[in-house]
């Protein structure tokens, strides 16, 4: 475990060769940094590439729509709806601490466009806000069971213009409904970006074949 300015974060560190490959992995609501940390040895990455997977911890804040309740949260929720009204200054804030890291990883050695960030959930929600609006060139963006939450004030970057990103999502999921990120993949789709989209017949969770798949995407986006 290390800290970087503001964040804690949960790392998966290849041991065979020196590391140019990384994947920032941002966790749901509730959750933490180890929450997908069980998912690395089973994404089937080659082994000509050295990957360091980054799972950083989010803040504990209160959420408004848990009732006030102090949880692991990168930004507070003021209401289910479907348009999800949440505190834009929060993500901001969380993207920022995104965005040190992915700094971080460029002063250890690996160049941006080797750099993948992804989230689930809340954490998708940040992966977006980061990764769409970096000046720097990305080796690609996933997001899981997750929404667009800032499209009406994402600065979209042109240097990732051509991004590949990956969409998932669970048809079942009574969190975050399967229609939000059909929405999102539309905006984007209809922006120009390069979007794969996929469902499983899950709800609110990743299951083997979504991180098969991913494993896949990962290898292709990585080589």
């Amino acid at each position: 475990m290390s800290t970087y300015l503001d964040v804690v974060t949960v790392e998966h560190n290849p041991l065979s060769k020196p590391i140019d490959r990384a994947v920032i992995w941002l966790h749901g609501l509730g959750a933490s940094g180890h929450d997908f940390e069980p998912v690395v040895p089973q994404l089937g990455l080659s082994s000509d590439m050295a990957v360091r997977f980054i799972f950083p911890h989010a803040p504990q804040i209160p959420v408004t729509i848990n009732g006030g309740m102090v949880m692991p949260a990168w930004y507070d929720i003021l209401e289910m709806s479907l348009d999800r009204k949440i505190d834009v200054t929060q993500i901001e804030s969380s993207a920022q601490s995104i965005r040190n890291l992915i700094a971080r990883e460029i002063e250890r050695g690996v160049k941006p466009e080797h750099i993948v960030i992804a989230g689930f959930s809340q954490g998708g929600a940040v992966a977006y806000h980061v990764a769409l609006a970096h000046p720097e060139r990305l080796a690609g963006l996933i997001t899981l069971s997750t929404y667009l939450a800032t499209n009406d004030i994402l600065d979209y970057s042109t240097a990732n213009k051509d991004i590949p990103i990956l969409i998932e999502h669970g048809t079942q999921d009574p969190v975050v409904p399967v229609i939000l990120g059909q929405q999102a993949q539309q905006v984007l789709a209809d922006k120009g970006y390069n979007v794969d989209y996929n469902t499983y017949p899950m709800a609110h969770q990743v299951c083997m074949p979504q991180i098969q798949n991913i494993g896949q995407w990962l290898n292709k986006v990585l080589a």
